[in-house]
């Protein structure tokens, strides 16, 4: 389960070792999650017990921030700022950007209020402007694209930023259930009762929701960056200042599809979900295709983020993956261990290694295609004088 023996590790570090292995890492017993984590739906999602106690027992050095490479849907830069820490996440899905600024933004004014206007002023427009998106009357009804589009075209108008990220999130929220995909987990078209109404109605809810999470933060938004880029593109200089730690969950292998369960989002939100595809590490499609991705592709990918993190982060600063293992035709292979590799081949050596156990209710697109029923959290600590 550790790398090294107790007894050559300095006093400190044998502490935050004990605590590791002392922790349930299964979480038989879930904390209940803040109201923010329920404010839209996202795949395989990064429970925050995970970075909840990573963040207990590992130091964070006074000056520095924590920082999520693949930051997914947030979870680690809420629970970053419940502790009153400056954080930066990164992701080259633009829905999960959205997603993580605001959770950790600021609380609009009046929220509900503009979210009613915006109904008021859309039911009004019969004939909004609609998206060039691949195969939209198979995913939405007539009427369902009308109400959408028109509140679409409403937010468009709006001058400040963080009422239309929080407005726009809403819209995400709902897409998938007024439109014909059956769940968020499943993508297959079905006949659903959506009415032009039920849409300005979801609509509503959602805001309404988002503004009772946001007011029910009982923690100080602090400095949240959220970098929308591919994490194998950003240079040091593209973030503020060094970090102390890092907690992440990459995406890996012909696990999850993330471009594809926000595809639809992506289109009605002006971005470009087949961009995304092209370039989002572990999409399955990589793995399906003349010259076909292999194992190789994820130690280039593993590489360039290990030192994009080492670049960043200050001695001594922890570096904690929480990964699975994938199967590519047939062969299972060992993330974990390629991470661990790549990472002792360079500055960083093996704190632990541990197996936890992953809820059997955890969904996502193609459970056929990888071993998700453990993973493993590997802790890793950056060392000094190199």
């Amino acid at each position: 389960m550790t790398t090294r023996e107790r007894d050559s590790f300095p006093s400190d570090a044998k502490n935050v070792l004990e605590q590791l292995l002392a922790t349930d890492w299964s979480f038989a017993e879930r904390a209940k999650a803040p109201l923010i984590e329920s404010i839209h739906p996202y795949p395989a999602k990064f429970i925050g017990d995970i970075p909840r106690a990573l963040l207990d027992i590992l130091p964070v050095p006074e000056g520095t921030s924590v920082l999520d490479p693949f930051v997914g849907s947030g979870t680690t830069l809420v629970e970053a700022q419940r502790r009153g820490l400056p954080c930066v996440g990164i992701d080259l899905n633009p829905i999960a950007c959205l997603i993580s600024r605001v959770k950790t933004g600021a609380e609009p004014d009046k929220l509900q209020e503009m979210a009613a206007a915006i109904v008021s002023r859309a039911r009004a427009n019969k004939t909004p402007d609609r998206r060039a998106i691949p195969n939209l009357d198979h995913w939405f009804k007539v009427e369902v694209q009308t109400a959408v589009a028109a509140i679409l075209e409403e937010i468009r108008d709006l001058e400040d930023d963080g009422i239309k990220d929080a407005l726009n999130l809403c819209l995400s929220s709902i897409i998938v259930r007024v439109s014909n995909q059956d769940s968020d987990t499943r993508y297959a078209a079905v006949d659903k009762a959506v009415t032009w109404d039920g849409v300005f109605d979801a609509f509503t809810a959602a805001a309404n929701k988002l503004q009772i999470a946001m007011a029910s933060r009982s923690w100080t938004q602090t400095s949240a960056h959220v970098l929308n880029k591919n994490t194998l593109e950003v240079q040091p200089t593209d973030l503020p200042g060094k970090v102390g730690l890092v907690v992440t969950s990459p995406p890996y292998p012909n696990a999850y599809e993330y471009w594809l369960y926000h595809k639809y989002r992506m289109w009605w939100l002006g971005y470009d979900p087949i961009e995304v595809k092209k370039q989002e590490i572990g999409a399955r499609a990589h793995f399906f295709k003349t010259n076909h991705h292999t194992e190789e592709n994820f130690w280039e990918q593993m590489r360039g983020t290990l030192k994009l993190i080492d670049s960043v982060m200050v001695a001594d600063g922890y570096a904690c993956f929480v990964i699975g293992r994938s199967k590519i035709h047939g062969v299972v292979v060992d993330n974990a261990a390629i991470i661990r590799s790549i990472a002792e081949s360079m500055n960083f050596h093996c704190v632990a290694q541990i197996e936890r156990v992953i809820s059997a209710s955890r969904k996502s697109f193609n459970l056929a295609h990888a071993n998700i029923k453990t993973e493993t959290v590997l802790v890793l600590q950056k060392m000094q004088g190199r």
